[in-house]
């Protein structure tokens, strides 16, 4: 009897702990970088988006005015509507390529990572840039999801099998591991 109550008490006691019951298990610690959340990558957005409107205002709408073009038209096909997001689109693209991160993202120290590839492809960055941005810029509340994912992914993430990582933050994980046995996998296999 006081061997079912020593049982049931390190029963609760791993319950409590957050431990597997089972003593074949054992604690596996490791770090892996600290996924950034919603605010942090709305603030980049936020500073890359003053970045491209200056640089917009400041070479193209002159060049625009010198030409006698007109840069106020409503419709999304006007050429300065046009040029405009091909630097916007130009702009995420080529700095997330080149530098895997964003002026605003190197501003709070944020960087694009692939979850599947080691480098960053052309193909990764066209989904995610441009098709998946495309889709959160046109529908805003899809770019919540951020908040809400286990890796904090937005749409544009999902479509490329990304994530965007602290640069210098880590966060530990614990996992349990079912130990492996004394003996090879053939004796194993033997003994049933």
């Amino acid at each position: 009897m006081t061997n079912h109550m020593d049982n049931e008490t390190h029963f609760v006691e791993n319950v409590q702990n957050n431990r597997p019951v089972e003593p074949n298990y054992k604690e596996v610690m490791f770090y892996e970088r600290k996924p950034a959340g919603f605010w942090v990558r709305f603030w980049a957005y936020l500073i890359d988006l003053l970045l491209i409107a200056s640089v917009t205002s400041i070479l193209i709408k002159p060049i625009f005015l010198l030409i006698g073009l007109e840069t106020s038209s409503n419709t999304w096909y006007a050429p300065y509507a046009i040029i405009s997001a091909v630097v916007f689109y130009a702009y995420f693209v080529l700095m997330t390529k080149f530098f895997e991160q964003t002026v605003g993202k190197m501003i709070l120290g944020l960087r694009v990572v692939s979850l599947k590839e080691e480098k960053l492809s052309w193909g990764t960055l066209l989904f995610r840039e441009w098709i998946g941005r495309f889709i959160s810029a046109t529908i805003w509340p899809l770019y919540w999801i951020v908040g809400f994912t286990k890796l904090k992914q937005g749409i544009h993430d999902f479509v490329a099998d990304t994530t965007v990582i602290h640069e210098e933050t880590y966060r530990k994980r614990i996992l349990f591991e079912k130990k492996r046995s004394e003996g090879s996998e053939l004796q194993e296999a033997e003994t049933f």
